[in-house]
């Protein structure tokens, strides 16, 4: 029931805090992730309390744990941005382009307009994936559902269905090789970080190994 005010007036509706847009919550989402990478990073998963990545982020543990089922899954919208890059290069694919070279001149592994900061991020969670369960598990389950995504595109450049077979294994082996490829970016800059060589080889060791997935497209 809506909350109300009685005063000599008609009843009218209690003034309080407006409701969060959509946009709003994907923003405070992805600000509570970063600060949860940082502490998972500092100290390690286990030793990292949802109470205090609530307090980091300036949000209280309620508002924390309606947003995520876990504390592992505060990485989501980080590792999202990482899926999403590739999404958002493999739709923009020219029809007349090879996507090898497509992925070349445009693919990095974080979107458009993200910082530096997060792509970094990004690369430490996924290194932290080998040895935390837990956030190995949101990282697998984020490609997954990314499958769909590379099928559709596949299934559009070659003039058939998503669901066919052989589309379906592809789309399966794109995401493998991202998450293969991006692993190995991972660990090349866990010392000195993401560098342009380093995105260089990136975007060739993709390029080279996709080539073979839409071969016969």
């Amino acid at each position: 029931m809506e909350d109300v005010t009685v005063g000599s007036g008609p009843m009218a509706p209690r003034r309080g805090r407006p409701p969060v847009s959509e946009r709003q919550r994907r923003h405070r989402r992805l600000d509570i992730s970063r600060h949860a990478v940082r502490l998972f990073a500092a100290q390690g998963v286990a030793a990292t309390s949802g109470e205090q990545i609530a307090r980091a982020a300036g949000v209280s543990e309620r508002t924390l744990w309606r947003w995520f089922p876990s504390k592992e899954s505060c990485v989501e919208p980080l590792l999202t941005q990482s899926v999403a890059a590739f999404q958002e290069v493999l739709r923009a694919w020219p029809a007349q382009a090879d996507l090898t070279e497509h992925l070349r001149a445009s693919y990095r592994p974080a979107p458009d307009g993200s910082s530096d900061g997060d792509a970094e991020a990004v690369l430490t969670v996924i290194r932290m994936t080998r040895d935390e369960p837990g956030l190995r598990a949101v990282y697998l389950v984020l490609r997954e559902r990314a499958e769909e995504t590379f099928a559709e595109v596949l299934a559009d450049r070659a003039g058939g269905s998503a669901d066919l077979l052989d589309v379906r294994m592809r789309a399966a082996t794109m995401s493998a090789v991202l998450k293969v490829t991006t692993d190995d970016l991972a660990r090349a800059v866990a010392e000195k970080g993401i560098t342009p060589e380093a995105l260089r080889s990136h975007r060739e060791q993709l390029a080279d190994a996709l080539s073979h997935v839409t071969r016969g497209l």
